[in-house]
């Protein structure tokens, strides 16, 4: 059964911003290097990661994974305000319950959307995609799954 507003699907996304932002890796990045095992921790144990500082939680994954700082500085480079941390991971945690099967893997989903272009075109806080009506969103995603 498909969860919606799954709060520990909204952590998740919200650490994987928040690792992106701090080490400047591109999202996708940060998915894969993290890997699945990780990824099922963080969202199973969510519940309890989201009670300490994302900062500590962060930093342990990125031990874990080896992640490292990169060059991505789409906050940096953002011409504008960039959107808040919990506002991007709102709008991954939304896009992943809306394309989900219902006997989805919240995990195996995060996956395929952090490695689409979807991704990279939500992390472009230049352009106005992140702000797009979130069945706008999914839109594309699935268009783009049908071409491959």
């Amino acid at each position: 059964m498909k969860i919606k507003n799954d709060n520990d699907l909204f952590y998740t996304c919200g650490l994987i911003e928040h690792i992106g932002r701090t080490r400047k890796v591109k999202r996708g990045e940060v998915v894969a290097q993290l890997g699945t095992d990780l990824l099922h921790r963080i969202y199973q144990y969510a519940d309890v990661l989201h009670s300490d500082s994302i900062d500590h939680v962060a930093d342990e994954y990125c031990e874990m994974a080896n992640i490292t700082d990169g060059n991505f500085d789409n906050v940096g480079d953002c011409k504008y305000e960039a959107p808040e941390r919990w506002t991007i991971a709102g709008v991954y945690s939304r896009l992943v319950e809306d394309v989900m099967p219902d006997d989805g893997d919240p995990v195996a989903m995060l996956q395929n959307v952090y490695s689409s272009w979807v991704s990279d075109a939500i992390s472009d806080y230049n352009t106005d995609f992140f702000y797009q009506p979130r069945s706008y969103i999914a839109a594309c995603y699935e268009a783009d799954e049908l071409l491959e």
